[in-house]
């Protein structure tokens, strides 16, 4: 019984690194096919002097996609893009900029709706470049607390030599205690599991 269940863990854990490998490959590829559509919409933004108005666009449409439906229904590859083009215009368009719809119906007409969500991420990273402003992923087991949120800003502000620093939490329940921090490309394991 006891080589079984070895023999059963081992593969768990093999599992588990493989899906994990998986995810990370795919941010990977998400991110490379999302950067230069970020970086497009942020220089339209520029040129046409209307960087507050696409940015709130942009928040508020990640806002959006954490409503699962919508997100399915945009990334189902079922779904005609005519379909998702007239949805689009139905209910998002009315409520952004010219430049945001127009940008939507290119991301449609390319089949790269589905990667809205790291595009706007992307996106609001140039925006908070501009401004000096870092966004730092803080991966917990619960959502932190306003006084651990004030306690962790002003050292990674320092850290990072930003003018503001904002603070992304993400809940991974893996984790045990404690908590990751990411930043840039780098990442800093203050978490139970990575001890």
């Amino acid at each position: 019984n006891y080589q079984r269940f070895l023999g059963n863990t081992r593969k768990s854990i093999k599992i588990i690194v493989l899906t994990r490998i998986q995810i990370m490959v795919t941010n990977i590829s998400s991110a490379k096919i999302a950067r230069p559509y970020a970086e497009a919409l942020f220089a339209i933004a520029k040129s046409e002097c209307s960087l507050d108005a696409i940015t709130l666009d942009i928040q508020n449409l990640r806002n959006l996609l954490k409503i699962e439906a919508l997100k399915d229904y945009l990334n189902n590859p079922i779904i005609r893009p005519s379909t998702k083009r007239e949805i689009i215009k139905k209910t998002i368009s009315p409520q952004v900029t010219t430049q945001t719809s127009k940008f939507l119906m290119t991301l449609i007409d390319r089949n790269r709706i589905s990667f809205l969500g790291p595009i706007a991420e992307r996106y609001l990273e140039l925006v908070y470049e501009l401004a000096n402003t870092k966004i730092i992923e803080v991966v917990s087991v619960q959502p932190l607390t306003a006084k651990q949120r004030k306690n962790l800003t002003y050292p990674l502000q320092i850290r990072t030599n930003a003018k503001e620093v904002k603070l992304l939490n993400t809940i991974d329940s893996s984790l045990i205690g404690g908590f990751l921090i990411k930043a840039d490309s780098k990442m800093v394991d203050l978490s139970i599991k990575g001890q």
